[in-house]
């Protein structure tokens, strides 16, 4: 009998334990706001980070997502967008959240390893199976008959990393300022149409069937082969290309504001973790891990990299000699229009 008692009495604690502890467990929810290619990558991630949350800290998490172009995506946050946490195209769209919006410190890219880029990735070219125009590298998109696709860099973060790595490539190859801009000009006379977006213009190539070539990120361009098939596109790795770093904060007014702090910020550290990093690489983006690139080396092709400091002095020159309202960019596609 005392045997029986003693077991009701635990099963009746361990129920009250249980109990208790699901009343005190959270559901909480999170908004990512990205720019157009993470979609697949966060969609898996976020699944891993609900079950390492869960785990951790015993709360149910959701994270929502927000997509489109990174400079329209960045506006959108400024403009009253709650995005918990931003995981954008480039350095210069996040920092307007501080600039324009005061929701982030001014030195929010130092809270996070490498600058708060988890990962990078960089820009090459899809063309059709084949291979018909004979495309190899950047000064082949500016020849005659070569239909160019490419987003627009008002809106775009990816686009403004095509730009500058067009532009990049003319200096190192051609020698001067001027011959940089005459093939990035030649470049845009050859593009019909910038969609917002690099997930707009992948479709644009792909599903709309016009170009000869799309200018897109790594990953996207893998994508792209994955979603439609190896039968009709091919990557072309150019010789000499930018390393782009998308980097990721927490938009600490909005985080304030809904109480997400703490899960906002675990979910952007989790990017550096073991599983962070190895489904970055399974997404073809380029691991920060030193272990996980090796692993996965083989995978990414063998480009020169250069960055936009060493070329450009950083991103608030570029976006200013470039990308301002009256910039080159705006020189050069109005004069090729």
């Amino acid at each position: 009998m005392a045997s029986f008692f003693k077991k009701l009495f635990t099963g009746i604690f361990t129920l009250t334990l249980t109990l208790a502890g699901l009343a005190s467990a959270e559901s909480i929810e999170l908004l990512n706001v990205s720019y157009d290619p993470t979609r697949e990558f966060y969609e898996e991630y976020n699944k891993a980070f609900a079950k390492y949350w869960k785990e951790k800290s015993g709360d149910d998490v959701t994270i929502k997502q927000s997509h489109g172009g990174g400079g329209k995506q960045s506006r959108a946050v400024i403009d009253g967008l709650d995005a918990d946490v931003v995981t954008l195209a480039l350095h210069y769209d996040v920092h307007q959240l501080h600039a324009k919006g005061k929701l982030i410190p001014e030195r929010w890219h130092e809270r996070l390893a490498h600058n708060s880029a988890p990962y990078t990735s960089t820009m090459v070219f899809l063309v059709h199976q084949g291979n018909p125009k004979n495309i190899r590298d950047w000064d082949d998109l500016g020849k005659p008959g070569v239909t160019v696709v490419t987003p627009n860099p008002k809106t775009s973060g990816g686009a403004r990393w095509n730009f500058l790595a067009a532009w990049g490539y003319g200096l190192n190859k051609l020698g001067s300022e001027a011959a940089a801009q005459d093939l990035v000009t030649k470049i845009y006379k050859n593009a019909p149409v910038l969609d917002s977006g690099a997930r707009g213009s992948t479709i644009t190539f792909a599903e709309r069937e016009i170009g000869d070539v799309l200018i897109t990120w790594e990953n996207e361009a893998y994508l792209a082969i994955k979603e439609y098939g190896a039968d009709k596109f091919e990557i072309v790795a150019p010789s000499y290309s930018i390393l782009a770093e998308p980097p990721v904060t927490v938009v600490d007014k909005v985080a304030a504001r809904h109480g997400t702090e703490d899960v906002a910020k675990a979910y952007l550290e989790y990017l550096y973790s073991p599983t962070g990093q190895e489904l970055a690489a399974k997404h073809h983006y380029r691991p920060r891990d030193k272990a996980v690139l090796a692993k996965h080396a083989a995978e990414f092709a063998n480009i020169r990299l250069f960055t936009i400091d060493e070329v450009f002095g950083g991103w608030d020159k570029a976006q200013k000699r470039f990308f301002a309202d009256g910039g080159l960019f705006d020189q050069i596609y109005g004069a090729v229009r």
